[in-house]
């Protein structure tokens, strides 16, 4: 029966990874060994579920049916091992988890590090991307992010609250200034965030309860935040960032924080998974843990 398992497991892999290569690149195999497992499996079946080209592929009438099949089987599978481990206490098995890139990379990495210290024998896998993966649809059991998410079916926990700051490195400073109020941001090169069609070029401030908004512009603009913060040290211009990615930043003096007396919005973080009635105690512990060191010694 494990066998079988596997090969479900196998399937729903190539499905969410999109091709053989990312596949097997996903769970640490090679091309050629994934190719071979998966046509085993159809000879095993006698039907072709898979129809392959050179870049990407489709999945057959059998292969999507088996798919189908198959995401509820391993829901009940996964469902029976996370209400057994729960009551055993044993925390094991594999949790594939998305996040961010700049937090990612600088914050998420690093606990996980720590976390696997504790807890050997969970195997963490880490996909970084400033992209909005869907939870199920990616294969990935918790997805970290910066917006509350709106598709049903999620559970969805904040990690952390920042509120977001206005900064500029010393070399800007020195070169032309630093804004006295938030309306002379107008006048100075801000550097802007894109994600999709949205530009988050207007600037969120807050002074005795009354709250406004500031049009901002400038030359540069990126779909990164991590690029946006790396202009920023370099001198390049103004930017809006949460807290937790540049307090190293601000305590070190290589940026400086801008217009401090007004308050500016809050950017939280999320930690979402799809709703199942047994959560993996690996879930459970890794969730508890993330949100204890996000939120030690923060500032606010």
């Amino acid at each position: 029966m494990s066998d079988e398992i596997s090969d479900l497991r196998l399937l729903t892999h190539l499905v969410a990874a999109g091709s053989l290569t990312a596949a097997a690149e996903r769970i640490n195999s090679s091309l050629p060994a994934v190719s071979r497992r998966l046509a085993a499996l159809e000879a095993r079946l006698g039907v072709r579920l898979i129809d392959r080209n050179a870049r990407r592929f489709n999945l057959t009438e059998e292969g999507s049916s088996l798919h189908d099949r198959a995401l509820r089987i391993l829901a009940e599978v996964d469902e029976a091992e996370a209400e057994a481990s729960s009551k055993g206490g044993q925390i094991s098995g594999r949790l594939r988890i998305g996040a961010p890139l700049q937090i990612g990379r600088e914050k998420i990495a690093p606990l996980i590090a720590k976390f696997s210290l504790t807890h050997p024998k969970v195997k963490l896998d880490l996909v970084l991307t400033d992209a909005d993966l869907d939870v199920p649809d990616e294969d990935l059991d918790i997805m970290l992010r910066l917006q509350m998410p709106t598709a049903p079916n999620l559970v969805v926990r904040r990690v952390i609250m920042g509120r977001r700051v206005v900064c500029a490195s010393p070399d800007y400073a020195k070169r032309f200034g630093l804004p006295a109020q938030p309306e002379d941001l107008r006048k100075h090169n801000c550097m802007v965030l894109v994600r999709g069609r949205r530009r988050a070029d207007r600037w969120v401030f807050e002074r005795d309860q009354q709250r406004f908004e500031v049009q901002v512009n400038g030359s540069l603009t990126s779909t990164s935040s991590d690029v946006i913060r790396a202009w920023t040290l370099a001198g390049c211009g103004i930017c809006l960032k949460v807290l937790w990615d540049i307090e190293d930043d601000l305590r070190s003096g290589r940026l400086i924080e801008c217009v401090p007396e007004y308050a500016c919005d809050t950017s939280d973080l999320y930690a979402t998974y799809a709703t199942r009635q047994y959560l993996p105690l690996r879930m459970r512990a890794f969730l508890d843990f993330i949100i204890e060191h996000m939120n030690s010694g923060v500032q606010t």
